[in-house]
């Protein structure tokens, strides 16, 4: 063999991690860190593969092993031609098979110090999963809770940038991570969620940098966000964890609302599109008169008829059956959603 294996262990050790696996397959979710530099197209790759099932798999070695080289010898030509002879790669593909291997080879005759990942991205996705599965349980989690609107967000981002220089407290920010402000209407403008997968991959690498033996905050949320499902070791810490309940007037709500859903001001008709899954919970006549608000541009009264009508009754709700530490909460009154606020509350945490 020319080139020598790795695993997972060893990930720090190299000067580039390469995923040759297609486009595709690197944007569903990759080794964090790692570069796309694909052996075989999107396309390649089901061409060859209908070749291998309709044909023969003789055949299909032949166009693979054609397509690959081509693509082998673009990268050599433009990604890999400045890196000095030290440099050392690390490469991976699907299971640490054929598409790997390849690169590896010629990478290893040039001089380079290819290694290929033993297992490839199937053993890191098993890793991760396996941590993922252990991991929430070994920190000590302060969960902020409060009705929709309350500056729950707000004050998870001043604690972030509380505390000293070298010593920030602790956040674990789930809805950044997942792309979504866990509401019905929390969809990001312009902003896609991220896979399931990455989203998993992203929260073990967030988890990684955190210290088990300083308290952690992170905002209540259901076991889904968006399209994106919480693994049941977080929610299981999350719901035993220590509460903070943020308690914030209706104004002050609606006003903070309207501040972060402006986007849907300017977008009525999307907006009306988007409650039309509430249409279960309040049938046609609600509906239409919130269609009628919008439509009328009077946002604060429908925004304070959301919160009081839903969001409030359906919060508290599944909180309460959730989180049993909620009854022994620390209460915040937070008057206004100001940055001025937000910080003196987090200094006092």
């Amino acid at each position: 063999m020319l080139f020598r294996t790795a695993n997972l262990s060893q990930l720090g050790e190299f000067d580039e991690i390469i995923d040759v696996r297609t486009p595709a397959e690197f944007a569903e979710d990759h080794i964090p860190g790692a570069i796309n530099c694909p052996v075989l197209s999107d396309e390649e790759r089901i061409a060859v593969g209908t070749l291998y099932k309709q044909v023969s798999p003789f055949e299909a070695r032949k166009l693979g092993a054609a397509l690959v080289a081509k693509n082998i010898a673009e990268h050599l030509q433009t990604r890999f031609l400045d890196h000095p002879k030290s440099w050392r790669p690390l490469v991976y593909c699907w299971r640490g098979g054929q598409r790997s291997g390849a690169l590896c080879i010629i990478l290893a005759q040039i001089g380079w110090a290819a290694h290929k990942l033993e297992g490839g991205y199937k053993t890191y996705r098993r890793d991760v999963l396996d941590k993922l599965a252990t991991l929430p349980q070994q920190f000590s989690l302060r969960v902020i809770c409060g009705a929709t609107g309350s500056g729950k967000s707000r004050l998870l981002a001043a604690l972030a940038d509380s505390g000293q220089p070298n010593h920030k407290q602790q956040v674990l920010d789930l809805e950044n991570l997942a792309q979504h402000r866990g509401s019905v209407l929390g969809r990001l403008p312009q902003q896609a969620q991220p896979s399931q997968r990455c989203f998993e991959s992203e929260l073990l690498q967030a988890l990684q940098k955190l210290d088990p033996a300083r308290p952690v905050y992170v905002e209540a949320e259901s076991n889904k966000i968006g399209s994106i499902t919480l693994p049941d070791a977080l929610v299981g810490a999350m719901h035993s964890g220590e509460c903070l309940l943020v308690e914030t007037p209706l104004k002050v709500r609606v006003a903070g609302l309207l501040e972060d859903y402006r986007h849907y001001l300017a977008n009525p008709e999307t907006l009306i599109e988007h409650l039309q899954v509430l249409h279960r919970f309040h049938g046609s006549k609600q509906l239409e008169h919130w269609t009628a608000l919008i439509r009328a541009g009077d946002f604060p009264a429908l925004v304070a008829e959301l919160l009081t009508l839903h969001y409030d009754p359906s919060y508290f709700r599944a909180t309460s059956k959730h989180y049993p530490n909620l009854d022994k909460a620390r209460r915040i009154a937070l008057e206004d959603l100001s940055e001025n606020a937000l910080r003196e509350i987090a200094k006092s945490l």
